[in-house]
């Protein structure tokens, strides 16, 4: 039997959903808040449906409950890379963009192409994605206040003001910070991986509990080119013929916060990391470009990552001795 499809847009205060049930779309419109969300599980069930495919945007976290609520109901979850829909609804020459049509879209896209189900992190790494996201925000804070007071002029009072703000947030970095370390103390198994992560050279604290945070649980992956892929760190090739030969380039559909998270990582490992260093080396004497390789030196760091945590085992420098060196 083929199961029912729901399509969800996603906004601050609302979702639009559409149902696509035997060859038919209804729409319908809910709050985006815990009761919104109850009020559109009891719809479903007075349509006789335990159980559809729900297809939704990934939209930062205004549809994390929603999709929580929707898996622990029973149904089956999938979301979306944005740029999956835009695609879709250029395939489909639709003109009209609105909340109504995407809901509508992703309703049949679901239909049509049974996305991969989305399984929920677990607590912790939920807790801990909340946690390193605030703190990312606060230092976003933090150097938008140092830009005024460099900028602010002779205004004395202005500049006491920005001084305030700036002590204020840098005491609540501390905090979220301790939290941030007393939160991975507290659960063994992201204190397990983090400390795994940590035996590579190249990876720091702080880059671990960002792997952590936005990888989730890397057991879940089916092997190192899936969470190379989930960061967008996978090459992208443009040539067509014998005239379009273009410069392969990072695809970046993916985390740009992880992506972001590598890059100086990967420019350290280029130096110490025995593995990376090699790895480079090769590809620079093939004459590829410096930015080509710290793009593939990102991607084999994540590789490395995946590796550690995956065999439960710390970092080993020989590795390369055991096996043949992969580009």
């Amino acid at each position: 039997m083929t199961l029912s499809t729901l399509g969800i847009d996603l906004a601050k205060d609302k979702l639009d959903v559409a149902l696509f049930h035997q060859e038919r779309l209804t729409h319908q419109v809910f709050p985006n808040t815990a009761k919104g969300i109850a009020a559109l599980l009891d719809w479903l069930q007075a349509q006789g449906l335990s159980q559809v495919h729900a297809c939704l945007e990934a939209t930062g976290t205004f549809g994390d409950d929603l999709a929580v609520k929707l898996h622990a109901a029973g149904h089956i979850v999938s979301i979306l890379n944005p740029a999956v829909l835009k695609a879709f609804r250029q395939s489909t020459l639709t003109r009209t963009k609105n909340d109504r049509t995407d809901a509508s879209l992703l309703a049949r896209y679901a239909a049509l192409y049974h996305p991969r189900p989305w399984t929920p992190p677990a607590p912790e790494v939920r807790e801990l994605q909340a946690l390193v996201r605030r703190l990312e925000g606060l230092h976003q804070m933090h150097q938008q206040e140092h830009n005024r007071l460099t900028s602010n002029g002779r205004s004395r009072m202005v500049a006491e003001s920005v001084q305030t703000i700036l002590a204020a947030l840098e005491t609540e970095i501390e905090r979220v910070e301790q939290l941030v370390r007393d939160h991975i103390q507290q659960h063994p198994r992201l204190k397990a991986q983090h400390d795994l992560l940590c035996t590579i050279p190249g990876i720091g604290a702080k880059t671990a509990t960002t792997l952590l945070a936005e990888c989730g649980d890397l057991h879940t992956y089916s092997d190192a080119r899936a969470v190379a892929a989930f960061a967008g760190l996978t090459p992208k090739q443009h040539q067509s013929g014998s005239s379009v030969h273009g410069k392969p380039r990072l695809c970046k559909i993916g985390s740009d916060r992880l992506r972001k998270a590598m890059y100086f990582p990967a420019i350290v490992a280029q130096r110490y990391n025995p593995i990376i260093k090699a790895f480079c080396e090769t590809l620079l004497q093939r004459g590829k470009h410096k930015m080509t390789v710290i793009g593939a030196a990102m991607r084999k760091l994540l590789h490395l990552a995946y590796g550690v945590v995956k065999s439960g085992k710390a970092f080993d420098p020989n590795y390369l001795k055991a096996k043949p060196l992969a580009a």
